[in-house]
């Protein structure tokens, strides 16, 4: 597949790595020749200096041999042309990204209108992903499948949890395993397809794999207890932080956000119900243990500035906040921030990428979901009609090594399979691998020839 980018920034980078690594021909488009200079030293990418907006680059970029196009400049207007002017092409799937509210809103121009398979918003992206961690207190991670009846939630082992040292085997043993699945284990970086031998150490993030309906029954299993946050503090007024306030109000759940710039405070006060709006800056300490920062549940930190965002959840914790959600747009800070005592560290570059990576897999792909600081990925996938291994129970199934089926989908139900789970074609399987598993997990569902 040849895909071009245009827009060589953090989403676009993170795209051209991501296709690159899978074998697919890259073409980036960008106006900093510089930047595009070390992104080929990089990557096995070719990259086009000039507007993506412009039909010449495009033309020399080879838009006519595109099958998917991708506009993520931080320009709305610049990736909405680009779009509308590949349209005389026969590119298969045109994505851009925009930032202005206004074309996502109901009555606004439609996809459809622009010519555009996906407008996505990083900002709204990011506002969904903190609002489904605020539902899950004690994940770091979530990730939904089988229109959400699935769920993947990582959670940090901690030094007192009563699971230290005993291994997968004793586990099953003494709970069973009809309401989870153990897909992974994150272990000082390294992503671990546990086995019955495996045991689970302090620190290690373990990601369980659980119907929604078997939330809270798989978490009292484990010793976690998700639960809504009574008083949640917002360190920034932009977009992200008020659309998340805005959701916050209607659980009626107590908000303070905090914002330096005193004109955004006036809109935040005008178009905010029932959130206080706090003038000042988010790393003053003096003002915000005034405003009772201490004896908050949640911090979320949304500014700007990584070094907010990071300097603010680590004042919070210090204070005694429970819990902080941190926004941090330099992805390699991301394994750093958890050892500070951060506990989730949440990429905009990331969230925008998963989004795109949703909408264009390919085939019998329904969905997809990176897993943060791993090399894995998790894949919701309809078995063909002449899958090789149609009619067998799972434990005949030649499946890779470093892959785990997690979930089954099957007309209307869906459940957690064992090993006398029979596949069948058309069934939806949720599978967890790493990067060094994709092309063994791709030939698993090839045809059958």
């Amino acid at each position: 597949m040849r895909i071009m980018i245009v827009g060589a920034g953090l989403v676009g980078h993170y795209l051209s790595a991501k296709f690159s690594s899978e074998g697919q021909e890259v073409v980036l488009i960008d106006r900093d020749k510089d930047k595009l200079a070390r992104i080929e030293q990089e990557l096995n990418i070719l990259t086009v200096h000039g507007s993506g907006a412009s039909a010449r680059i495009l033309a020399e970029a080879g838009i006519a041999k595109t099958d998917l196009f991708i506009a993520v400049t931080d320009s709305d207007e610049v990736n909405l042309v680009a779009c509308f002017m590949s349209r005389q092409y026969e590119v298969a799937t045109r994505i851009a990204r925009v930032r202005n509210e206004d074309f996502l809103t109901p009555g606004s121009l439609s996809e459809e209108a622009l010519g555009i398979d996906l407008l996505i918003s990083p900002d709204w992206a990011m506002a969904e992903e903190i609002l489904k961690l605020i539902h899950v207190s004690d994940a770091f991670d979530t990730a939904e499948f089988a229109d959400g009846r699935v769920l993947l939630l990582g959670y940090v082992v901690r030094e007192n949890h009563p699971f230290i040292g005993q291994s997968l085997y004793d586990l099953g043993r003494r709970h069973g395993t009809d309401l989870y699945m153990m897909p992974a284990i994150i272990r000082e970086g390294r992503t671990i397809i546990p086995r019955g031998e495996d045991r689970i150490q302090a620190g290690d993030k373990i990601y369980l794999m659980m119907l929604r309906q078997n939330l809270a029954r798989v978490e009292h299993l484990f010793h976690f207890a998700s639960r809504l946050p009574g008083k949640v503090f917002i360190i920034g007024g932009g977009d992200i932080g008020y659309l998340v306030a805005r959701q916050l109000e209607e659980l009626a759940i107590e908000v303070k956000i905090v914002e330096e710039d005193r004109d955004r405070c006036g809109f935040l006060s005008e178009n905010l119900a029932h959130s206080l709006v706090l003038n000042f800056d988010g790393l003053d300490a003096h003002d915000l243990l005034a405003e009772d920062i201490d004896l908050a549940d949640l911090v979320i930190a949304v500014t700007g500035s990584d070094t907010t965002n990071i300097l603010s959840s680590l004042l919070a914790k210090h204070h005694g906040t429970r819990r902080c959600i941190t926004k941090i747009t330099r992805h390699d800070f991301i394994p750093m921030l958890g050892k500070l005592g951060i506990d989730v560290a949440l990429s905009p570059r990331q969230v925008a990428a998963d989004m795109i990576l949703r909408h264009v897999r390919r085939g019998s792909i329904v969905s997809v979901a990176t897993i943060l600081d791993s090399d894995a990925e998790v894949m919701e996938v309809t078995v063909p009609d002449s899958f090789a291994y149609a009619g067998k129970p799972l434990r005949e199934c030649q499946c890779p090594r470093e892959a785990v089926i997690g979930a089954i989908v099957r007309d209307s139900g869906v459940s957690i399979p064992s090993g006398e789970t029979v596949i069948r074609p058309g069934d939806n399987l949720v599978i967890f691998f790493t990067r060094d598993a994709a092309r063994d997990v791709e030939d698993f569902f090839s045809p059958e020839d």
